[in-house]
């Protein structure tokens, strides 16, 4: 398991990189990312950084995935309702336009700043010969 890339993001001991370390799709079974730690309804729960995975990028740095090992992961806290209304009331100002103060039905662009009625209002109308 040595040579070129792949043997660059080998480090089963942690010895070179700190924590073990192992190339892209090689994890060993036990530890999950955070995404596939979410998708099972589980949460890290305070612990450590377990291991990382590494895939190598032409000209730039490593892609860099945390571990964390799944025996020691918990539950994901259930949603109170004070969580939801919370959840509601930071969604309702994301589509409220500044300008206008409607909502707009949509996410406010951060690139705008307001909702696209008051970024590009109509242009007034020609005035031509009758």
């Amino acid at each position: 398991m040595s040579g070129g890339a792949f043997g660059k993001c080998y480090d089963p001991n942690g010895a070179r990189h700190g924590i073990p370390t192992f190339p892209w799709r090689y994890a060993p079974d036990g530890y999950a990312t955070f995404r596939q730690l979410r998708a099972r309804g589980l949460r890290p729960g305070g612990q450590p950084v377990a291991a990382q995975v590494l895939r190598p990028r032409f000209r730039r740095g490593p892609l860099v995935a945390h571990l964390y090992r799944i025996d020691c992961a918990k539950p994901v806290r259930p949603m109170t309702p004070g969580r939801w209304a919370a959840l509601a009331k930071a969604n309702a100002a994301r589509r409220t336009c500044p300008s206008c103060r409607r909502d707009a039905g949509y996410v406010i662009p951060a690139s705008l700043g307001m909702c696209v009625p008051c970024a590009y209002p109509d242009p007034p109308a020609p005035e031509g010969n009758p």
